[in-house]
């Protein structure tokens, strides 16, 4: 049944064409004419939505006409001046009965096939062309990654699709410019490829990645898909022990990294919050998950000696880091105007400050008291000298003990 059915509209498609060619022929007397073909039909690329004009050469044409077709279908497009079938955007022009043209506007992906230019001769003569039709890249919303919000230490991966003709070419991109990691442990500035795999990923990778789409037809287009790696907050402290004397201004500071972004904050040993006031002067500055905490205390006093917490908090844990300061005597350090040496620039012995860590990362350089002194030692006395001894033997065991 299916096949009487195919045969029946073969045969139906062919006899459209015989009809055609006898159409032509019964329109035309038989003149001693011999129309021919100059030159093959070129094969013609067209981006969608673009104008097609298909161009057929013909010499000694005299009265036979010339038709177009579209042959995978044997649809009859044109008879000489004349536009057959119903598509509005198909038309049909010449040059002095030589050169037709057929023109097919707002070209879509249909209508890419082989086309034929047809002369009623008997026999026919006929000749064939191939109308490619490029589309630019286009991606997939449904089947490419959305923004995603991940644990540190998973495996993430991205999805890009694009569909366009040829088939487009996806490339991945960060959009700050850092480099691509992956599950070999590489990284580099793109990587190819519909997929994009990150293994156990870090705080780091955190941010917009491009999934960009290209296939020689312009534009090239793409997508930012936001990777949101969340972890709970950790604290480092530069400077765990700091030595400081009366009415001295300080600043203890305290970094944090944290996604969701913490609620940061200062107590004392008690768990009191410190407020901002004229005395005390809490500072937060933000970049990206990394909290930089400064806390300026003016005109030390007695009861500001102690233990100083920096608080950070998220919807996933929380932590806190400890600074204690410490009294130094004012006639001992502030008259003797003693300097020591850091990696940073030079420091006053009254701002006498170091660290103890206890891991890779919150162990900074120790400040101490080194052997070079930057005055002049003959301007202290006797008990001033045994006084800072002493206290380099205190910082000394502090430190290591």
């Amino acid at each position: 049944m299916l096949y009487s059915m195919a045969k029946a509209r073969f045969d139906v498609k062919l006899g459209s064409t015989v009809l055609v060619f006898l159409l032509l022929n019964s329109a035309s007397p038989k003149l001693l004419e011999n129309p021919k073909f100059s030159q093959p039909i070129p094969n013609s690329t067209v981006a969608v939505g673009r104008e097609a004009i298909l161009a057929c050469v013909v010499e000694n044409l005299g009265s036979y006409k010339v038709a177009w077709l579209r042959v995978d279908t044997q649809t009859i497009l044109t008879i000489h001046n004349h536009v057959v079938t119903k598509n509005h955007r198909i038309g049909v022009t010449h040059s002095e009965l030589k050169t037709w043209y057929l023109h097919i506007r707002e070209v879509r992906e249909s209508d890419k096939g082989w086309y034929m230019c047809q002369i009623n001769t008997d026999p026919m003569k006929s000749q064939i062309c191939y109308l490619d039709v490029v589309v630019s890249p286009d991606i997939l919303d449904f089947p490419t990654s959305a923004d995603i919000v991940v644990d540190e230490g998973a495996d993430v991966s991205l999805r890009c699709v694009a569909r366009g003709s040829p088939e487009p070419s996806i490339l991945w991109k960060r959009e700050d410019g850092q480099l691509i990691p992956s599950r070999m442990k590489m990284e580099a500035v793109s990587a190819s490829g519909p997929t994009l795999n990150i293994s156990k990923i870090k705080r780091e990778h955190m941010g917009p990645y491009l999934c960009i789409a290209s296939n020689g037809v312009p534009p090239s287009v793409s997508k930012r898909i936001m990777v949101i790696v969340q972890f709970p907050p950790s604290v480092w402290i530069r400077y765990q022990l700091v030595g400081a004397y009366d009415d001295q201004q300080i600043t203890l500071e305290c970094h944090s990294e944290a996604y969701p972004k913490s609620i940061n904050y200062w107590t004392r040993d008690k768990g009191d919050i410190i407020p901002h006031s004229a005395k005390y002067v809490p500072e937060i500055i933000d970049s990206g998950y990394t909290v930089h905490m400064k806390l300026t205390i003016n005109h030390l006093g007695e009861q500001d000696y102690g233990i100083y917490k920096c608080i950070s908090k998220n919807s996933l844990g929380d932590t806190d880091g400890t600074i204690n300061i410490y009294r130094i005597s004012n006639s001992t350090l502030k008259n003797s105007s003693i300097y020591f040496k850091s990696k940073g620039p030079r420091k006053e012995a009254n701002d006498v400050t170091y660290q103890i860590g206890s891991t890779e990362k919150d162990r900074a350089d120790l400040l101490f008291l080194e052997d070079e002194f930057y005055s002049c030692a003959h301007q202290l006395g006797v008990s001033q000298m045994l006084t800072i001894l002493w206290l380099r033997v205190l910082l000394y065991c502090i430190t290591f003990v």
